[in-house]
């Protein structure tokens, strides 16, 4: 039983924010981790094996040390998020706002130590390097979240998968049944505003960074917290407050 099946039923419109949001925060945060890092992905760490690759490629072109440690930075992210939020469940709190507020700190620790280590030169340099990894935890924390506490929203940081479900369930669309096209249509409301979210994200992160520097993360972190606030309120109305039915849900995950 998800937030959506629960016994209050808000509109399409409100279930559709946290997924465009998150994947708002996902967009904006890659793409200036991208642009002032030397091409480090933040939101998808796979896309670091790519770049470090053309890196090999290049015998001038300098190793990226934070493109090496994304991975490891990923995977103690993840299971930190998991080990907290299983802890969290246990004790009868609801795990989103709390892991959100997490990753919000992480972000404005990215957000600190990237502004301190301008103007970035060197690839390599500590501050930069820490900053970097410090977006790549707090992305990690978001994916984790995708997987157990905010499954019902889908992924919301990386989009291949979110785009083919979406013209499989368009074309599905076409010629489908009563029950059918309700299935459909409501996978389609989770999965196209995340995709929306994730396009403005970046978009919007690109024109920020080159007007504001990494003050601009500050949008990203704001956002973190309206979700953060609107989960909470949701998981109240629907009687997912503190004792309620999440820590059913959670001991119930295979």
């Amino acid at each position: 039983m998800s937030l959506a099946d629960s016994g209050a039923r808000p509109s399409m419109v409100v279930r559709a924010s946290p997924p465009f949001l998150l994947s708002f925060v996902a967009g904006f945060v890659d793409v200036v981790g991208f642009i002032a890092l030397f091409g480090l992905f933040t939101a998808h760490v796979t896309g670091n094996f790519i770049m470090i690759g053309i890196d090999l490629s290049s015998p001038t072109a300098p190793l990226l040390l934070a493109k090496i440690l994304a991975l490891p930075t990923f995977v103690l992210a993840v299971a930190g998020t998991r080990i907290l939020e299983s802890r969290l469940v246990r004790n009868n709190r609801l795990p989103v706002p709390v892991m959100l507020l997490v990753q919000c700190i992480l972000l404005a620790t990215f957000m600190g130590l990237a502004y301190l280590s301008l103007p970035i030169r060197n690839a390599n340099d500590p501050v930069a390097v820490l900053a970097g990894l410090s977006a790549v935890a707090a992305l990690g924390i978001q994916n984790s979240l995708a997987r157990t506490a905010l499954a019902e929203f889908g992924a919301t940081t990386v989009m291949t998968g979110n785009t083919t479900q979406l013209v499989i369930d368009l074309v599905d669309l076409q010629g489908a049944s009563q029950d059918q096209r309700s299935v459909l249509t409501k996978r389609i409301w989770k999965t196209a505003p995340a995709i929306v979210g994730f396009v403005i994200g970046a978009g919007l992160g690109s024109a920020s960074y080159s007007l504001f520097s990494f003050w601009c993360v500050l949008l990203p972190i704001g956002a973190l917290v309206f979700v953060s606030a609107s989960i909470a309120q949701q998981s109240r109305a629907a009687g997912f407050h503190e004792n309620g039915m999440l820590s059913t849900i959670f001991r119930n995950r295979p």
